[in-house]
């Protein structure tokens, strides 16, 4: 729920799954905890770019979509009072004596410290040629699939061979009258489960081909002619959709123009051991966060939040003792209770 800014234990930037899972935890941990999300909605990627894709890297969960898996976050997310931030940017963190004063774009607080959740920052999909599509965007051409059903009984060409385009395939199966998956190699880049799964649908593979026109016809169909790899073979491919995965392209550029500044490799912030930046203090977690070994997976990010929420009570309250075994803890009306039993 939203709340009046104030000063705050922990300011968390970011409420996608790693960002909302740190937010239960600091509450779980008795501390003050302020969310700042520049979307107008928690979720993150998974909620606004694959909502129906297959989650399958967070243990517990079997084959639940990104809606899913977002809902339960946030269920667990409130059953703390949360102040949330939504559509909201930080603009500057500058650092004070007691912390730092984050400066955003609904007011300035104080924190005591500062936990980077943004992923990888700001995506955008990667799009087909103007000169290919015109303006047929929105208009049968699209980037995000919000609901199979939306596709329900119509001819449906999804480009891509990378693990989200061979889901939406297998998905768009159960519902769509025809559908064609076209990629430019013959092989899919999708982890092998998937790909099994595809070749058990009712989907037509369209391999190795490039989409080199499109063109609405007067029915409003769209005519898409392919080209097949390394060849002048051509062919019509006529459907009611394009379905466009060829991946996102991001941007993390959050510190830039923050008054402290973190070292940043490959437009992640480098952290060590604890989560801990170059800036002591501020801390990264999920795909914000860079190191050696670093598995981005969202199942990683969780792992993550602990080890960084205990170093910032180490630092900031350093009288408590260390964590304890969550068998040991009661969460009711909001509030931690230790069963003593």
């Amino acid at each position: 729920m939203m709340a009046e800014l104030h000063d705050t234990d922990v300011t968390i930037i970011g409420a996608g799954p790693v960002g909302m899972f740190a937010a239960f935890y600091a509450g779980l941990r008795e501390l003050d905890v302020t969310i700042i999300e520049s979307l107008a909605s928690v979720g993150g990627q998974i909620a606004n770019l694959y909502p129906q894709k297959h989650i399958l890297d967070i243990a517990g969960y079997l084959n639940a979509t990104g809606t899913q898996v977002v809902a339960d976050l946030e269920r667990q997310m409130n059953q703390f009072t949360q102040n949330l931030q939504l559509d909201t940017t930080v603009t500057d963190v500058v650092p004070i004596e007691s912390g730092f004063r984050i400066v955003t774009t609904k007011g300035n607080f104080k924190t005591k410290a500062l936990l980077v959740a943004t992923g990888k920052g700001a995506f955008e999909p990667r799009r087909l040629d103007s000169s290919l599509i015109g303006d047929l965007e929105g208009h049968g051409v699209y980037y995000f699939m919000n609901n199979p059903a939306d596709f329900t009984n119509k001819r449906v060409m999804v480009l891509g061979g990378g693990d989200s385009a061979v889901d939406m395939a297998t998905m768009l199966s159960e519902v769509a009258a025809e559908v064609h998956l076209t990629h430019r190699r013959e092989n899919f880049r999708a982890m092998e489960h998937a790909v099994t799964k595809l070749m058990a649908a009712e989907v037509q593979l369209q391999t190795p081909y490039n989409v080199t026109a499109i063109a609405r016809q007067i029915d409003g169909a769209l005519a898409v002619t392919l080209q097949k790899a390394r060849s002048t073979e051509q062919k019509v491919v006529v459907v009611d959709d394009i379905l466009v995965s060829y991946g996102f392209t991001s941007e993390n550029k959050i510190v830039a123009n923050w008054q402290i500044q973190p070292t940043v490799l490959r437009q992640k912030l480098l952290v060590n051991q604890t989560q801990e930046t170059s800036v002591a203090g501020v801390f990264a977690v999920g795909d914000a966060a860079e190191y050696v070994g670093k598995a981005e997976l969202i199942a990683t990010g969780f792992g993550e939040v602990p080890t960084a929420i205990n170093q910032i009570i180490r630092q900031v309250y350093p009288e408590r003792q260390g964590p304890v075994h969550s068998s040991g803890i009661i969460i009711a009306d909001g509030q931690v209770k230790h069963d003593l039993n």
